[in-house]
């Protein structure tokens, strides 16, 4: 596997306009990650966690603030940092191999080591055998299977993951994320995963960094120090994840304090 490499985010702030008025999205975002680590993001809706996921793969250009890759400007999408999206965005009339072989169109490698690069990751994500199936013969997890082997395919030193697994249903998405820590331990890759759900952020994550919505502030970062593999039955996880849930109920509670009445019956108008 390629070297790890430190991600560095210095005072990052992003803003976007609408109909003439400024929107902020984040707003002084700091965050320091070492080669190899394994961080989550989390937050409510509207915390631009995505928005940060895009900023860190290049797709956001617009932006205040220093994004450093071992001490250099990262600017635009680039092979050492690899993503993958909660939807797999596979072509559907291409092969399991082939989707994954769109990955290493521009790599300089060899037709016979790009074949090679592809056995090697369709083997690492347990999909041996699919490798002539179409997207519409896989089921939703092995869909996603295939995208996790297209981000790494490449060699990435960075993959980045946007709520990979929101889109599936519960076992599949218990299932998939025991497989990213198998991954993760064995390819020895930086990743950051964007996530709203909590247990996900703290079973995988070395850290979990917890922001707060509007504009997307870092309100502070938990270490989870427990040894990987992790089971999600650790009573150890589960106190980190109520001290973290605690953090968004306190956010909620003054809405809810401020939430009206609700109308009685008779206060609504029936057609009839």
């Amino acid at each position: 596997m390629s070297s790890t490499s430190t991600l560095s985010l210095q005072g990052l702030r992003k803003t976007y306009h609408v109909e003439g008025q400024a929107l902020p999205v984040l707003d002084d975002i700091n965050l320091d990650i070492a080669p190899g680590e394994f961080v989550s993001i989390v937050g409510s809706s509207g915390c631009g966690k995505s928005t940060l996921l895009r900023l860190l793969i290049g797709l956001e250009s617009s932006f205040d603030g220093r994004i450093l890759l071992d001490g250099q400007p990262v600017a635009g999408t680039g092979l050492e940092r690899g993503i993958v999206f909660q939807d797999h965005r596979l072509f559907p009339w291409l092969s399991v191999e082939q989707n994954i072989g769109l990955a290493l169109e521009n790599s300089p490698r060899s037709p016979k080591e790009k074949a090679a690069a592809i056995a090697e990751h369709i083997a690492l994500v347990g999909l041996e055998g699919f490798e002539k199936a179409y997207p519409h013969q896989l089921s939703g997890g092995m869909s996603q299977r295939v995208a996790i082997a297209r981000g790494l395919v490449n060699r990435p030193r960075i993959l980045l993951l946007d709520e990979p697994f929101g889109a599936l249903d519960a076992l599949t998405r218990a299932n998939l994320q025991q497989e990213l820590q198998r991954i993760w331990q064995q390819e020895k890759i930086t990743m950051v995963i964007v996530t709203h759900d909590v247990d996900e952020a703290v079973l995988l994550g070395d850290r979990v960094v917890v922001m707060e919505p509007r504009p997307g502030r870092i309100k502070r970062i938990v270490p989870v120090a427990v040894p990987h593999p992790r089971s999600r039955s650790d009573a150890r996880l589960a106190r980190i994840r109520d001290d973290i849930l605690r953090d968004f109920a306190q956010a909620e509670a003054p809405r809810l304090a401020e939430h009206p009445a609700e109308p009685r019956f008779e206060d609504y108008a029936f057609a009839w």
